[in-house]
């Protein structure tokens, strides 16, 4: 009788979901992307979700609701949210700079660098560069050391160097630099803190990082006008040594379970995190649309403040769009970096707003 209870409940919870094929595949179909990918949030869950096209191309496995999806720079918000948890435990301060962090290593940091602080670098206010020198690239790209090691060889690469003016400027290693501060107080990886703080509080037990393996969507990257599946390994993602800026992977549901925390937070909810924690995270300096991982935007179709991000690592493309106001949520996913990837997704989700945004 228990079990047919919970078959049944189980049943319910699935039927609940409208599915997202007809749009996505019209979609997937005139942009010629391998797979596109999306859910829809309301009322606190999942109430649409969808996934269409192959796992790569060439290949005849149907990508499923429960793949993996790389989701680039959107872990920027999730390196961010890890930060804020740090913050409110006393483990870290907003205000701690690089110097403080890495003390033995300070007396050779230019003064710039060495007075920059974790708000700063989340905010992409730290003086660091948009792209990593190229001879720093390439030393991380030969991913020598553990992942921790090779975030040290960042600071210890950039920080020697004049950081650039006080101004934005949106910096993947900037980012890369916070995950190291964190590392560097909690004497764990990155992603270990990640796992702690972040993704095991929410249940979020389909989340990995780099590019997903086994019996899932390979990425594609864009070359000669064509999309060129790249199998898993390691020049299926970014190095490690910027992961803190865009290394992780999840399933469509798990990847709700984040936006989720941010959309409940936005409307001045507490979990995980306290209101005026998420309130932080979620405003952008005067004059900026940047926030902590976010972009604060406003939309009439939001009825006004809506957060977005975009994510890729030149093989995937996912975005997010988040309308607090609505009490609603948008995203969408896809396989494929470059070309026609971008504005697939933004027509996907812009499909999805208008069937199912609340008026």
């Amino acid at each position: 009788m228990l079990l047919a209870t919970l078959t049944l409940a189980v049943s319910a919870c699935a039927a609940a979901e409208a599915d997202l094929s007809g749009v996505l595949e019209t979609v997937r179909a005139k942009h010629g992307l391998p797979a596109l990918g999306a859910a829809v949030l309301k009322g606190g869950k999942v109430v649409a979700i969808g996934a269409v096209g192959k796992r790569r191309l060439g290949d005849s496995e149907a990508v499923t609701v429960d793949d993996r999806w790389h989701l680039g720079s959107l872990t920027k918000a999730m390196t961010a949210t890890l930060v804020a948890r740090l913050v409110e435990r006393g483990r870290l301060r907003w205000d701690m700079t690089l110097g403080e962090a890495f003390p033995a290593f300070a007396p050779k940091m230019h003064a710039g660098y060495r007075a920059v602080t974790l708000e700063r670098l989340l905010t992409h206010f730290g003086g660091v560069p948009a792209d990593v020198p190229p001879e720093l690239w390439s030393e991380l790209w030969r991913m020598q050391g553990t992942p921790t090691e090779q975030r040290l060889t960042l600071v210890r690469g950039l920080a020697v160097e004049k950081p650039g003016p006080d101004a934005f400027l949106y910096s993947n290693a900037g980012y890369a630099l916070a995950g190291a501060m964190a590392e560097a107080r909690e004497e764990k990886p990155w992603e270990t803190l990640l796992k702690i703080h972040v993704l095991a509080p929410l249940g979020m037990t389909s989340t990995g990082f780099r590019a997903p393996e086994g019996h899932h969507p390979w990425g594609h990257a864009w070359r000669d006008g064509k999309a060129v599946p790249v199998p898993p390994g390691p020049q299926a993602d970014n190095p490690p040594g910027i992961a803190p800026a865009g290394a992780v992977h999840a399933t469509l549901r798990d990847w709700a379970k984040f936006a989720l925390l941010h959309l409940e937070g936005a409307q001045g909810k507490a979990r995980l995190l306290r209101p005026q924690t998420f309130s932080k995270l979620h405003m952008a300096p005067l004059g900026q649309v940047h926030g902590m991982g976010w972009i604060i935007v406003n939309r009439p179709w939001a009825g006004g403040r809506a957060l977005t991000h975009a994510g890729s690592n030149t093989m995937w493309y996912a975005v997010v769009w988040l309308a607090p106001e609505k009490d609603f949520g948008v995203l969408v996913a896809t396989n494929l970096g470059g070309g026609p990837a971008e504005k697939a997704a933004d027509e996907a989700a812009a499909a999805l707003i208008e069937k199912w945004c609340p008026r």
